[in-house]
């Protein structure tokens, strides 16, 4: 969920325009935009265009969302957020649902790319601000509609029918991950930095990060989500969170193949990404250590064994997980162990929405991003402030049953049952 950003904006009214430049036909959600990745030589991306969409109103969609390529079968989603490192607000969950909902029955489309505007990043997360000033304002019902249809957007990228090419350059965190971790083709570069820093704010990893991390290989999972670690290409590509390597000034070339081929899913399949290796990662080599030190199912253990093993990354990893939420600590460990066993990311999505909502009643969710965004002190009070302190009972009912889920899990279920290959 994390990001610094940001409040949520009206969404703009319908442009229903016609780039004059390519003829590239415009999304009734958004308007067209040249590629926004700039050259390996730190040129600045050429500015996005302003759309009008009535008489002396200028915008700026949040999403841009357009058809490339010949005859529009590229289908491409640009997060235009890029002063907020294009964190996602609920008008953008909505902008990429919709747009997804549309292409996926339509045959013409045979590929979708995401990527985001500026330097800096695909996605820097959620809009962490407003969840905090929504649960001040006694109204956490605003923050549980927005988890509810980021997880759906989650679930639908998971499952949608044709290639989904995640350009994963930047910062992607938090909710990032969840719009491109999903995807059937994850692209990282050197530029790359990933992570699920939830537990540094008082929450959970969520947007699917516990479904994702559980099934990361061996405990690296566990790691990356209890001292929620910023990772590069080569461990992204380690730990199952993303699947091809590219170097950032070869992206427009990937981009321009998409679009000149009479089959973008075609080329994205046929499109040599095992010309180029990542620079070294950390995880293979840590490998060892960190399946044995997080073996265990309480973190008190995990930290207990990290902070005596002679390794010197392993002291480092326990004296980063000291600076996390206690309680955050021990609901997302118990989550990965749980997630770990179940048999679809609907399940763990379910389960997320119950924690997150569980989240709302306690101090440090408001406390954690008050110390990351709001004051910036970066020294939250947590409550308890030991993991010594933490009472089992209340993280027992972090997982106790509610009366609304999310019943993605039970959707599923029911979509198999009507048309058993939906979910393959």
């Amino acid at each position: 969920m994390h990001s610094e950003p940001m409040h949520s904006e009206p969404m703009p009214p319908d442009p229903k325009l016609l780039d004059p430049k390519d003829g590239a036909s415009m999304s009734p959600h958004a308007a067209h935009a040249p590629h926004p990745t700039g050259s390996a030589s730190g040129t600045a991306p050429a500015p996005q265009p302003e759309v009008l969409v009535q008489p002396d109103v200028l915008v700026q969609p949040d999403v841009l969302v357009r058809r490339e390529g010949r005859d529009g079968r590229l289908g491409r989603l640009t997060l235009n957020r890029p002063r907020a490192i294009n964190a996602l607000t609920g008008t953008m969950v909505d902008l990429l649902d919709a747009a997804l909902r549309d292409w996926a029955d339509d045959p013409t489309v045979t590929a979708v790319v995401i990527d985001g505007a500026g330097e800096r990043g695909l996605c820097a997360g959620g809009d962490i601000r407003a969840i905090r000033e929504a649960v001040l304002a006694g109204t956490p019902e605003r923050a549980l509609a927005f988890w509810a249809d980021e997880y759906r957007l989650n679930a639908r990228i998971s499952r949608f029918p044709k290639p989904y090419i995640a350009i994963m350059d930047g910062i992607v965190m938090g909710g990032g991950i969840g719009v491109s971790a999903h995807g059937g083709v994850r692209v990282v570069t050197e530029r790359s930095v990933l992570s699920m820093p939830e537990v540094g704010i008082g929450f959970i990893p969520d947007v699917g990060g516990t479904w994702l991390l559980s099934h990361a290989p061996g405990e690296l999972g566990t790691h990356l989500a209890l001292t929620a670690a910023r990772i590069g290409a080569a461990d992204a590509i380690t730990a199952g969170l993303a699947d091809h390597y590219l170097p950032a000034d070869r992206l427009p070339d990937l981009l321009d193949t998409l679009r000149r081929a009479p089959d973008p899913a075609a080329a994205i399949a046929a499109f040599d990404f095992a010309a180029h290796t990542p620079p070294p990662g950390r995880l293979t080599a840590d490998r060892a250590w960190i399946d044995e030190l997080y073996r265990g199912d309480k973190v008190t253990e995990i930290v207990a064994a990290l902070a005596a093993s002679p390794v010197p990354a392993a002291g480092a990893a326990a004296a980063e997980i000291a600076g996390k939420s206690p309680t955050s600590l021990a609901v997302t460990l118990r989550a990965l162990r749980t997630a770990r066993s179940m048999t679809s990311l609907e399940a763990a999505l379910d389960q997320e929405y119950r924690l997150a909502r569980a989240t709302l009643a306690t101090a440090d969710l408001v406390e954690g991003i008050r110390a990351a965004v709001v004051d910036k002190d970066r020294n939250p009070r947590w409550s308890p402030a030991r993991l010594d302190d933490v009472d089992p009972a209340d993280v027992d009912r972090f997982f106790a049953p509610v009366d609304v889920d999310l019943g993605l899990a039970a959707a599923l279920t029911a979509a198999l049952a009507a048309a058993p290959d939906a979910g393959r």
